[in-house]
């Protein structure tokens, strides 16, 4: 059974939302940069909707959540994260969609490849801003601070596809 259009649309305007909303919970006990509360509905728009709608996804949704909450700031954190989160949708639709990679490859893949496009970004706009920005800082920030939300993600994730598939919510495109 292919996914329509109009599936595809609605689930990606859904993770979208749940972009926005997932941090603002966090953010209330200060908790957002520990369990990367935007990252998962990125990752899962990737993997269940494809590579393209994950893109669409990562760029807008720290774009809209910038303008509409103020968090994250704009420049250079928001502008940053557009650029690792569009990483994240893309590689997690791309491994596990087009290249069909087993459901914890393909979102470990994904995971790195968006914090090397972060640590990037990063050292560019951070950069470009004045602010320091070093290896030391991408490895605390991308990896030490953020190891319970990495937790999360390789916990989580995985269960939340494999359980829409088994409901018949979700299936994989066929190649």
């Amino acid at each position: 059974m292919k996914m329509t259009s109009t599936a595809k649309l609605t689930g990606s305007a859904l993770c979208m939302a749940l972009g926005i909303v997932f941090p603002m919970i966090f953010h209330m006990f200060g908790a957002g940069p520990t369990f990367l509360p935007m990252h998962i509905p990125v990752l899962l728009c990737g993997l269940l909707f494809g590579w393209q709608y994950g893109a669409v996804c990562g760029v807008i949704v720290p774009l809209l959540s910038s303008l509409c909450t103020g968090m994250p700031p704009i420049f250079p954190t928001a502008v940053v994260m557009m650029f690792e989160l569009c990483a994240y949708g893309i590689l997690s639709g791309l491994f596990y969609q087009k290249l069909r990679w087993n459901i914890y490859l393909a979102l470990l893949c994904a995971m790195l490849g968006g914090r090397v496009v972060s640590g990037l970004a990063s050292a560019v706009f951070y950069g470009v801003a004045g602010k320091a920005y070093g290896f030391m800082a991408f490895v605390s920030g991308a990896f030490v601070t953020a190891l319970p939300g990495i937790a999360i993600q390789i916990i989580f994730i995985p269960v939340i596809v494999m359980a829409l598939g088994r409901a018949k919510l979700f299936q994989r495109e066929q190649v």
